[in-house]
């Protein structure tokens, strides 16, 4: 078999196809995910380990073939050609090399296109203070907190700094300057990078993801000292995100972080990505802009009111998630099977819909 003409018919499929990801499992045939859902590629030969082995050889150099040999795992970017890149993990299972490939468009969208809320564009104007976007692995979180990154790049004379691992969305430099830093690469952890960010005249930084609590604690000190500092976090909307930061730490550190979290955290978008009727996906979002009643909450450890606050405030441009399922399906968006589906709170939505 000609491993690389091979490669680049599934890379073309994919392409071709529209779909977020590539998936090769030894014992099946390569497989794609197109709008949510699994489809084999079932006139592709079934995957063997030589031939998922050889494919991981055409995507890796010889420093990441060592660590993987030693790490069984190893996260990393590849770019086909000129025409696509990828964020790749490949991980070992049963003794098989497997590999997941997230599809990253080089086209960085605009908030309208990706139908994001509005309000988004407000935080990016904040001179300082700590955004998160949160939501499932798979719905979208890097590219939400891209869109917000390349706003920032066309309309702030700033020095923005991101710390990836890996890089996916390629930023160019506009108004702003741009430096993306890969962990592994250019750095060696998200600690040692957060470490140098406060001699590096940075305005702006990114975060690709809260991993552990210096990560954290290091994030929040940064919006504390003047920066404006946006990250991602797999939890299901802002009152756990808040419960899961504190959580991270020791007691006796819990009362510090809280007291930070009420000072420099500026809101939370929690998203999903949903099946629209007329195919594709479309993102249903909650909204928490913290506010002083939002502050005073996690000041007194009531972060289980938050949801409330949310709900009661639009007028200061908070969103629900029920809310935003709502109008989903009130556009036609979305049917009401699936929103019921994906709502945190079922009884509550019925309950809005009646009153609509």
């Amino acid at each position: 078999m000609n491993y690389q003409q091979e490669f680049s018919e599934l890379i073309d499929t994919v392409l071709k196809q529209n779909a977020s990801d590539l998936h090769f499992s030894v014992g099946r045939h390569p497989t794609i995910r197109i709008d949510g859902g699994l489809l084999e590629l079932a006139k592709k030969d079934i995957l063997t380990p030589e031939s998922t082995r050889e494919f991981l050889s055409l995507m890796i150099n010889d420093a990441q073939k060592k660590i993987f040999s030693e790490r069984r795992e190893l996260d990393f970017s590849y770019a086909y050609h000129d025409t696509a890149r990828f964020r790749v993990n490949t991980f070992v299972q049963k003794g098989y090399i497997s590999i997941a490939m997230r599809l990253i468009p080089t086209r960085i969208k605009s908030f309208e296109e990706l139908a994001l809320p509005n309000i988004l564009a407000d935080f990016c104007t904040r001179p300082q203070g700590f955004f998160l976007v949160v939501g499932p692995t798979g719905h979208g979180k890097t590219t939400t907190l891209a869109a917000m990154i390349d706003y920032i790049n066309h309309t702030r004379n700033d020095h923005i700094i991101t710390i990836e691992d890996p890089i996916e969305y390629m930023f160019a430099s506009d108004r702003a300057m741009v430096d993306q830093r890969e962990v592994g690469v250019d750095t060696e952890s998200f600690p040692v990078a957060l470490r140098s960010i406060f001699r590096e005249d940075v305005d702006v930084l990114m975060i690709g993801e809260m991993r552990d609590p210096v990560t954290i604690a290091a994030a929040v000190t940064a919006a504390e000292t003047g920066h404006l500092v946006f990250s991602s976090l797999h939890t299901n909307n802002a009152a756990q995100t808040i419960d899961r930061i504190l959580d991270t730490f020791p007691p006796e550190q819990q009362g510090q972080i809280r007291s930070q979290l009420a000072s420099t955290l500026i809101g939370i978008l929690s998203q999903r990505l949903l099946p629209r009727i007329e195919g594709g996906l479309v993102p249903a979002a909650e909204v928490m802009v913290a506010d002083s009643a939002i502050r005073n909450l996690i000041r007194e450890n009531k972060v289980h009111e938050i949801d409330l606050v949310i709900e009661t405030s639009t007028a200061e441009g908070m969103i629900s998630f029920n809310r935003s399922l709502t109008d989903l399906i009130r556009r036609g968006e979305i049917t009401l099977e699936t929103a019921i589906n994906y709502s945190l709170n079922p009884s509550e939505l019925q309950l809005l819909l009646k009153r609509r």
